[in-house]
This record gives C-alpha cells, structure tokens and sequence, in this order.
C-alpha cells in the first residue's frame, strides 16, 4: 500500500567528466565523489560521463554501505557513461540509444563513440512507482552555427517518446542528466510541452546554487572562460526534472548546486556543477491528484506544442537537407574516385599488349596512386553508408513530427477557436501550410 504520509526524495545528478588521460586528476575526484555521496546519502544519484567499468566498480565498492543497488548502463564503443546509484532496490532497468549521436569523423569531439543514450530504472519507494530517467545528449560545441543541433532535436524527441510511452503506469518520474541545452532551447520546450516534466529550478521553493542556477561556470578551473564569457559567465545545461500522476502530486522543496571549487580540496568534483534536490511526493489514495500533463491539457498548450513541434521539424528539415548534400557529395566524389582506379588499370594494361621493346614500367608510382584510388573510394564508401542512415533517421524523425502535428491539430479543432491566444503553427512562417497536413 502507497504510504499515507508525505514521502521525500533526495536525488543527485552530475556530470562526471570522467575521460581517463584527458580529463584532469579522474582517480582523484571519483574519489571525492564518492565521499560526497556517501556523506549526503542521496536516495538516488544518476551520474554521467562515467565511461570506464572501473571507476563505476570503484564508485559501487565506495558507496556499498550507502547505495547498494546500482545498474551501469552500457552503449557504444566506449559505453553510455550513465550510472544509477540507489538506496532502494532497482526492479528493472532498460536503455534506448540514440539513432543519431554526431559523426564518427569528428573523432575530436568523441560524441559517436560515447553511444549517447537514456538509461531507465524502476524504483518501488513506500509503495509508489517511481520510474528514473538519466540521460546525456550531444554536446553543443559551437552556438552559432550549430551543427549537431539537429541530432540534438531528435535526440531530445525520442526522449520524449521515450519517457511518454514507458512510464504509463508510474507515480512519479525522474529525469536527470546533462542535456546540453539552455533552458529556452528548442529541446528543452520540446520535452517540458510533450511530457509535462517540471523543472526543479523553476518549481523549487528554496535555492541554494550558482547564479542562475549555472552548471557550467567560469569559477571552475575545469571549464574554458573565454566560452562562457559571452553567456554572462555560466549558462545552465544540467537538469533534474519531475512528474507526479493521478494518484501522487510531487513538490520541489529545495535545490541546491556545487560552487565551482570545493572547500578543503585542491580542485572540484567535475567541470559541471552538481544538482542536488529534494522532492516531496504526496500520494493521494482517492486518486484527486492530477499529473502536470492533464493539468496542462488545455487550447493554450496545445496550440504551443503545435507550433513547437512544427518548429523541430524545421529544423530536422534543415538537417536532412544537409544530410542529403554530404551523401550527394560522398557518391559524386566516390564514382570520381572509382573511374580513376579503372583508368589506372587500364594504364598498367597498355603494356602488356604492346609490341616492340619493353619500357619501364613505374610500379611505385604505380602502386602508390592505386593505393590512394582505393582510400578514395573505400572511404567515401564508408561515408555514404554513414549519410544514408543519418538520411533515414531524420525522415523517420521527421515522419513522427508529421504524424504529431497532424494529432494536435485534430485535437484543436475540439475547441472554439476564440478559447486560445495566437495562432497555431498550421500557418508557419517558414513553412509551407501544406507540408502539416495530416495526410501529407
């Protein structure tokens, strides 16, 4: 039976930036994360860029007494770096991979070996289902142009999709992680309007943290200040959000964030700030309680959540456009490469039906120009399989999108057109009206 009493809740959330030989003093400040954790005992602590086993094995022997339960997610070439530690056991525990994470090409930036990724468990507290999200989305490494920003929309709608379709029956929902974006950023809307999930920044009713709240600031030696200095000095790319349901309504009571050095130690536990906040769930056995999404369910948020939908199916457009040009460009320059392999066979079989005396025959510029032909075209080979898929992820993206807003507006016509502000997106500015009719 669901506990009659208030239940609290205290989860933690940070980015380790845990990448063994470039990320400073790493045996050092899994050392003092586990330290923290186990002095706080958070009920639940969801931590990111974890990529070795070993640190999580470190971190899981550390914090045996405090969390015994703890699911590692694994993903990728070097795995998700997703970790979950508990006070309460974990039932079940799932993983859905991102179909788009950056390029392998970009071997610098590592996104696309890293399988980025959403982990999920399955928590009974006091008799309550409680269903935690961790997560980490691509990294945004240049504001203007942004080039991962439509892998990040799509990654942020399949969270979404993700989060909707497998917390059905939960009392309450966690989400944690690094998102990468800023709180008004097109991927953050989308999955706030779609899944009705609270931002424990804005819900809280006491702060404690950096300006802002920043998780990413200028006062950790670990970042890089001439980034951050154009954004006033921090910008806020870590979240803990929330849900309750029908049957538990939750609160934010407090929130708290790291300060960039940590008193008494020579450096801080990451160069991400860490969250820490208290939920204070209310189960309500009468079943008066609503979840924020019905609470929401009006004219207004849905003529919103059409035009924020129509919004990130422009920008997947603007990606597979992009994407549709790099595959153009990966075929053309393959044929290229190609023709002039056969024309080199074909130079080389010029002496073999020759008559009269034998010329030489240059082998090593022979061999070293067939050699390059073939890098060519193995390569672009390679390139266009890679296009193709990402080709084919932004359709299936966008397709959904299509299908969604189609839904919305179906929805919409339910109301009388007078009961909403605005104007809804099925007239877009950059948009052509016809491409969101539901039977495009």
């Amino acid at each position: 039976m669901p506990a009659e009493m208030p239940v609290r809740l205290r989860v933690f959330s940070l980015n380790c930036w845990g990448i063994h030989y470039l990320s400073k003093h790493c045996a050092q400040r899994y050392a003092m994360i586990g330290d923290l954790l186990s002095k706080e005992q958070h009920d639940v602590a969801l931590l990111q860029e974890v990529w070795s086993e070993k640190d999580f094995h470190f971190l899981k022997k550390k914090l045996g007494g405090t969390h015994p339960y703890s699911h590692y997610f694994k993903s990728g070439f070097f795995g998700s770096g997703l970790a979950v530690f508990s006070k309460h056991r974990i039932h079940d525990a799932f993983l859905y991979k991102y179909t788009l994470n950056g390029y392998p090409y970009m071997a610098h930036h590592g996104d696309w070996f890293g399988g980025k990724a959403v982990g999920k468990v399955l928590l009974n507290i006091s008799g309550l289902a409680v269903h935690v999200f961790v997560t980490h989305l691509h990294a945004e490494y240049c504001r203007e142009p942004d080039s991962y920003l439509p892998h990040r929309v799509v990654q942020a709608w399949e969270l979404q999709n993700f989060i909707r379709h497998t917390s059905a029956g939960a009392d309450v929902v966690i989400l944690g992680g690094d998102l990468n974006m800023h709180p008004t950023d097109l991927g953050i809307r989308l999955l706030q309007s779609y899944t009705g999930l609270k931002d424990c920044y804005n819900e809280t009713a006491s702060f404690d943290g950096c300006e802002q709240g920043f998780t990413h600031i200028t006062a950790n030696p670990f970042t890089h200040e001439q980034e951050l200095i154009p954004f006033g000095g921090g910008i806020r790319i870590d979240y803990v959000f929330f849900k309750g349901s029908k049957s538990v309504d939750v609160s934010c009571e407090s929130l708290s964030t790291t300060k960039g050095p940590v008193p008494g130690q020579p450096f801080p536990y990451s160069d991400h700030e860490a969250l820490s906040t208290e939920l204070v769930l209310h189960p309500s056995e009468d079943g008066k309680g609503r979840s924020n999404q019905e609470k929401d369910s009006t004219a207004d948020k849905l003529s919103e959540l059409v035009n924020i939908v129509t919004e990130a199916r422009t920008e997947v457009k603007v990606g597979l456009h992009c994407a549709e040009r790099m595959r153009y460009t990966a075929a053309r320059t393959g044929i290229m490469g190609l023709a002039l392999l056969l024309l080199e066979l074909a130079i080389a079989a010029v002496p073999c039906f020759a008559l009269g005396t034998e010329h030489p025959f240059p082998k090593a510029s022979f061999y070293l120009l067939g050699a390059l032909c073939f890098a060519i075209l193995f390569c672009t080979t390679l390139l266009y399989i890679f296009y193709g898929m990402e080709v084919k992820a932004l359709q299936g993206a966008e397709d959904q999108m299509r299908l969604a807003v189609g839904s919305l507006q179906e929805r919409l016509k339910a109301f009388p057109k007078g009961t909403y502000e605005g104007r809804s997106q099925t007239e877009p500015d950059s948009c052509d009206p016809a491409t969101l009719e539901p039977g495009d």
